[in-house]
């Protein structure tokens, strides 16, 4: 997620200056625990990107990564599927994790 504009004139590569949140759903993969759920959140704190969102399926949860400082995040909410998600700045929204649910086995 980026402002309107954001990538403008940067070409098929952009720095992560202008992200305010990167969003991910885990895979069923036999590296999921390891790629989903540390390398991309100590990624995404180590570029500077403000807020990352894990959906993670396989536990039916929402998890909000916040506050990044050096490689990882200050701060992990974990919410289930339903809750209302509150993202914190830059993003300022609350996502409703309701129609999530439908896709519980």
């Amino acid at each position: 997620m980026v402002p309107k504009g954001g990538l403008k004139g940067h070409g098929e590569w952009s720095s992560a200056d202008t992200v305010l949140m990167a969003v991910e759903v885990t895979s069923y993969d036999s590296d999921t625990n390891r790629r989903d759920r540390i390398e991309k959140p100590d990624g995404y704190a180590a570029a500077g990107i403000p807020v990352y969102l894990l959906i993670d399926r396989d536990d039916c949860s929402v998890v909000v990564f916040s506050q990044p400082e050096g490689c990882r995040y200050r701060r992990e909410e974990k919410l289930p599927f339903g809750a209302a998600v509150k993202l914190p700045a830059p993003v300022d929204i609350t996502l409703d994790t309701e129609p999530l649910k439908e896709f519980v086995d």
